[in-house]
């Protein structure tokens, strides 16, 4: 039986950094480089334009990091787009002046949030969105933990569209070649843990209808990419 063909949840280094170790910095310099590299801004846009209908007034990000990725993806969005009113949700504050001013200057308003997404999740459960958006999020979690999640965020919007790193070996083997950007030890050991830990097949799909919702679309895109659109129980697409 091959290592990949179920899941494998280890702890990734970078969690368990202060936000400024140096380390910590790299690794999401590291991160932001990764994200280009497997086209995931690119990926989840065509996603949104395919999904959610109309001009979309809130949007949540969960597992939204220094905020980057959302960055790059409203600068593709935003000219569809205008006056997105942006939640940010991550554990740890990275939120700084000069984000909120890209944003600003795109036409975006961002509010970050410091929270565990659980407990965030429980405290505003009357809170709605017209989307909610992750990358690279999911895969932290073992599959009792995303049956809970998805529970508690799929009345908060009609859609889920998540990107995450896709398990197989070829992805697996790419992660080797890290040190090719510069990538440091988190960053080596954490892509990795990823791989091992992502999503293959229509095992989201099969997580998001444990949770009473409607899934839409689960495949691979491009070379290290997962997908899955998930709708809440009473979305008509």
């Amino acid at each position: 039986m091959s290592s990949l063909e179920h899941r494998q949840l280890a702890p990734e280094i970078l969690d368990g950094l202060a936000a400024d170790d140096p380390r910590a910095l790299a690794a999401r310099r590291d991160l932001r480089r990764i994200n280009a590299l497997m086209f995931q801004a690119r990926i989840m846009a065509s996603l949104l334009q395919k999904f959610v209908p109309g001009s979309p007034r809130r949007i949540l990000e969960i597992g939204a990091g220094d905020g980057s990725f959302m960055l790059t993806l409203a600068r593709r969005m935003a000219g569809h787009w205008p006056g997105v009113e942006l939640v940010m949700l991550d554990r740890v504050d990275l939120m700084t002046a000069q984000l909120r001013g890209d944003f600003a200057g795109l036409g975006w308003t961002v509010e970050g949030v410091a929270a565990d997404v659980f407990d965030w999740a429980r405290k505003n459960e009357g809170t709605r969105f017209d989307a909610i958006t992750v990358n690279l999020f999911l895969h932290h979690f073992d599959d009792a933990e995303l049956v809970r999640l998805f529970s508690l965020m799929a009345p908060k919007a009609p859609l889920l569209l998540a990107t995450e790193p896709l398990r197989a070996k070829f992805a697996l083997a790419a992660t080797r070649l890290l040190p090719a950007i510069g990538a440091n030890d988190v960053t080596r050991n954490d892509a990795a843990q990823s791989v091992r830990a992502g999503f293959r097949g229509s095992e989201l799909s099969g997580l998001w209808l444990a949770a009473n919702g409607k899934p839409v679309e689960e495949r691979r895109a491009g070379l290290f990419s997962h997908i899955f659109v998930g709708a809440s129980a009473g979305h008509v697409l």
